[in-house]
């Protein structure tokens, strides 16, 4: 897996993604869907699977990181955070 698709996603209309240098491995996205977020060898967030988890999981996944790691776009327009 090259390391965009770790951390960049098209899924549908949004768009996310994750930014390494804020992340610091809370693990809450991995808590909220196992199925869309992993932590790495380095202990930081990656995609795993998230196009196979419902719109709503992966949102809540998502806005659950402390440090806003992770942005969701719809149609250009940030709506997480």
């Amino acid at each position: 897996m090259s390391d965009a698709s770790r951390t960049l996603r098209v899924i549908d209309r949004l768009r996310i993604e994750i930014d390494r240098d804020l992340c610091v491995g809370f693990g809450d996205c991995v808590v909220e869907s196992p199925k869309s977020f992993e932590l790495d060898d380095e202990g930081i967030a990656v995609f795993t699977t998230p196009e196979a988890v419902d719109r709503a999981t992966l949102l809540e996944a998502c806005a659950a990181c402390p440090v806003d790691a992770i942005t969701v776009f719809e149609d250009d327009v940030a709506i997480v955070p």
